[in-house]
């Protein structure tokens, strides 16, 4: 009679760390923050894994073509609802929308564990090209190299793109490089940078699939 040896061999266990990546499924990323100041109301909510699905409201038209730019293109669904006082001008409102949607990430990465932590785009607009990397390093911070003429995109001061990505930057807690490559007109460019940072942290918040339950660093923290 032949002897059955496979029985056997499957009935021995798993690796455990082989086990733990077959069975960890990775918790949803999401984040909702409402904030409130004497210049500006804001709700926002964020889900890392969407579809590029967004409902935004800043009362600043341009503003939120260019929020609905890094929805899309970073494949993030967003609901912003924000008020302020754009009788003065968009400045509080645009930087204070950077810090809650900047939170909003960081809250929604939680231990970062599994993300990807790099990423990187060109994104070209017309005679607009604009490259920005990504490294969700912990340490907030822009290096701007994107100069942009100083003009008013309806009621959008060309200007304020670079303090929304400071206060965005340093409330996710990552380090973004904006560098503009080629360009002239204010549209163009910003929408460039806005197209290429949302590729790069689309790349960058991506789950690792070899490393879902490690954290991207050699300290073991980010």
């Amino acid at each position: 009679m032949p002897v059955i040896l496979s029985e056997a061999r499957s009935a021995q266990p798993k690796d455990p760390e082989h086990q733990e990546r077959d069975t960890m499924i990775p918790a949803p990323r999401t984040a909702t923050i409402e904030r409130s100041t004497s210049e500006t109301s804001i709700t926002l909510s964020l889900n890392l894994d969407g579809s590029g699905k967004q409902n935004i409201e800043t009362g600043v038209p341009f503003f939120d073509h260019m929020l609905h730019a890094i929805s899309k293109h970073g494949r993030f669904d967003l609901n912003i609802k924000a008020t302020g006082d754009l009788e003065v001008d968009a400045h509080h409102t645009v930087e204070d929308v950077g810090i809650v949607l900047g939170k909003a990430f960081e809250e929604a990465l939680g231990d970062k564990r599994g993300i990807t932590r790099f990423g990187q785009a060109v994104v070209p607009m017309d005679e607009s090209l604009v490259l920005a990397a990504v490294d969700i390093s912990g340490r907030g911070q822009l290096h701007w190299d994107a100069p942009v003429p100083i003009e008013f995109i309806g009621n959008f001061d060309s200007s304020l793109f670079k303090e929304f990505l400071i206060a965005f930057a340093t409330g996710a807690g990552l380090t973004l490089h904006v560098r503009k490559l080629a360009g002239d007109n204010a549209h163009h460019i910003i929408e460039a940078a806005a197209k290429a940072t949302a590729r790069a942290l689309a790349e960058a918040v991506a789950l690792d699939q070899r490393a879902l339950h490690s954290v991207p660093s050699t300290k073991g923290s980010l």
